[in-house]
């Protein structure tokens, strides 16, 4: 299918290693998957038992780093409306895609992303297709009438959740919430249209094993399942769930709570026969806001968002993955 991208044409010297090495048993991926139900919070019960819900998502937010919501204001309607015009986008010729005409026609940084081009290994290559892009790009679509008015709507409604729940998760570590206003605003935060093609390699990455750079990420996934997270040191699957969206606290929100607030290792693991398709939102501050626990002692030092994005950056480039947290440690 034109519309595919070049996975195994682009990545062959390290499929056919791959496939020659007779050590390698896949175990990048491991096959001994327990499959779970994450903690699943009604947010309806905010306006009538609202310290029992809060509670319930800050204990979510310490032993997971992973809840599910349900309630939480984003209409089935557009969620799936969204789906359908997404992949639209994604069914467009590869040629259109990797030139940026998928979506946006004009875009200076690169919104369009497959594969891993530092792979040096297929444990380092994600086997998915993505357009990443600020919400404030939503506007300059010049395609796509429909989704980009659905994404306006998204984005919105988005945010207003993803700040809403770091205020209560501020409240349960009686921090000043105010943070979250002054510093994330909707021009910082990004989206993420996922597509996970069929894999012919058997347990591939859809994504790689990774933490969040955010405060928040928020996820819509359709009924195919493969977001794996790690659990006391096991992989477990999360079920999916066709009424919630999936929330997971990022690097930022670990740093700034010292800690206590879990940002956990997930990953994607690739169907061989079916796609999979995902939306995400991420909850970000502006570049220049100063991340720092009000917690002593503190277990990381002070940074600002651009310096921890250029670090993982670096990472990326150099190791083939993030390395994250561990380079700020005290």
């Amino acid at each position: 299918m034109d519309y595919e991208p070049p996975f195994l044409e682009t990545y062959k010297t390290l499929v056919q290693k791959h496939l020659g090495d007779s050590r390698n048993n896949n175990d990048y991926c491991s096959s001994t998957v327990e499959r779970c139900d994450i903690p699943l919070i009604d947010l309806g019960r905010l306006s009538v038992e609202r310290e029992e819900c809060m509670r319930e998502i800050a204990e979510a937010a310490r032993e997971w780093g992973f809840f599910q919501v349900v309630n939480h204001g984003i209409p089935q309607e557009l969620l799936k409306s969204i789906q359908i015009d997404q992949k639209k986008v994604f069914y467009q010729p590869f040629l259109n895609k990797s030139t940026q005409q998928a979506i946006f026609s004009t875009l200076s940084a690169k919104a369009y992303r497959w594969g891993n081009p530092f792979a040096t290994n297929l444990r380092q290559l994600s086997w998915s297709e993505a357009i990443h892009f600020y919400v404030t790009d939503i506007s300059r679509m010049d395609q796509h009438e429909t989704l980009r008015s659905n994404l306006e709507g998204f984005a919105t409604r988005m945010f207003s959740l993803a700040q809403s729940l770091s205020e209560i998760l501020a409240c349960k570590l009686n921090a000043k919430s105010n943070y979250f206003r002054e510093h994330c605003w909707p021009k910082s935060s990004f989206i993420r249209l996922n597509r996970y093609p069929p894999c012919p390699i058997s347990k591939m990455h859809g994504l790689i094993p990774h933490c969040d750079t955010s405060f928040l990420t928020i996820v819509h996934q359709d009924h195919v399942g493969g977001l794996q997270l790690m659990k006391d040191g096991n992989w477990v699957a999360v079920k999916p769930n066709p009424h919630a969206l999936v929330v997971n606290i990022g690097d930022l929100f670990q740093a700034w709570s010292n800690g206590v607030y879990k940002s956990i290792k997930h990953r994607v693991v690739a169907a061989e026969s079916a796609e999979r398709f995902s939306m995400a939102f991420f909850y970000c501050p502006l570049e220049e806001a100063v991340i720092k626990s009000h917690m002593k002692p503190a277990m990381y030092r002070k940074f600002t968002f651009k310096e921890y994005k250029e670090q993982a950056e670096k990472d990326v480039k150099q190791t083939g993955g993030k390395v994250g947290l561990s380079r700020f440690l005290l």
